[in-house]
């Protein structure tokens, strides 16, 4: 394993610790409004501490980029070749709630490209990882993704538009062509966990508007390197950019796009 990887696994395992500790006292916990539907609580701030402490540690010249604290360059180095991109926290809302569905999800981008990805479900203790070229891995198992060939047959996962709703209309008239198409929608809330079941093959695809770089980095590698395709509205490689993603085993992915994409000219903006 490749020594990056395993100082993001003690990263992300310790920001892991601190949200399940937190997890027994929700009641305690103070949470702040970042606009609407957009939360944050000292949980998220005390994690990310957590990470960058180990990060920095670590590699104190490589950039971050994390979803609470914002944008730093490296040590020395105004923009640095290497950026960390971090979500302490992701799924929030279902946090706050006590529903167990949100992860902490780290990722190493060389150059804009995303190299190395760790995505921890810390009420499950599940460890999805990824490195470019070496594969993906929950756990100790290598990852594929499903074999299904039809979106007829195809189990899919979403994320409903909760901050952005520009392309609100958009969404639901794919999103009820999808209902009738597919064999059944999921929504559970958090994104680098819905990309890492991509990648595990619970899902067959997947696809979301107006996402940050820190929901998807680490979970699209996950999916490419266990054999998915991952691309923005257009598919290209942009999404990390446009915030909206589109992912799948091969053959679903293909399909998916088809149809998200046959939506653009009413109205839909890439």
């Amino acid at each position: 394993m490749h020594p990056v990887l395993n100082i993001a696994i003690k990263a992300a395992r310790r920001a892991g610790q601190i949200i399940n500790r937190a997890s027994n006292d929700l009641d305690i916990i103070k949470v702040t409004a970042k606009q609407q539907n957009d939360f944050v609580t000292e949980v998220d701030r005390t994690a990310e501490a957590a990470i960058i402490e180990i990060l920095k540690e670590a590699y104190p010249n490589y950039g971050i980029l994390a979803e609470e604290s914002g944008e730093t360059a490296g040590k020395g180095k105004r923009d640095a070749e290497f950026q960390w991109i971090i979500d302490p926290l992701d799924g929030t809302t279902n946090f706050i709630h006590g529903l167990q569905q949100y992860a902490v999800s780290i990722a190493l981008a060389r150059n804009g490209v995303v190299e190395h990805g760790v995505v921890f479900d810390p009420t499950r203790n599940d460890l999805y990882t990824a490195s470019k070229g070496g594969g993906a891995f929950l756990n100790d198992r290598r990852l594929r993704v499903s074999k299904r060939l039809k979106l007829q047959d195809a189990l899919i996962g979403t994320g409903f538009p909760y901050r952005v709703f520009e392309n609100i209309d958009a969404y639901l008239a794919i999103f009820k062509e999808l209902t009738e198409k597919c064999a059944g929608m999921r929504r559970p809330g958090a994104a680098s966990l819905d990309l890492a079941y991509v990648a595990a093959g619970r899902y067959d695809g997947f696809w979301e508007f107006g996402l940050s770089p820190w929901d998807m980095a680490a979970g699209t590698l996950l999916i490419t390197e266990a054999g998915g395709l991952v691309s923005d509205l257009n598919g290209d490689a942009n999404f990390l950019q446009s915030g909206n993603v589109v992912a799948g085993s091969p053959k679903v992915f293909a399909q998916l796009l088809q149809l998200i994409s046959a939506h653009k000219g009413a109205g839909l903006t890439a």
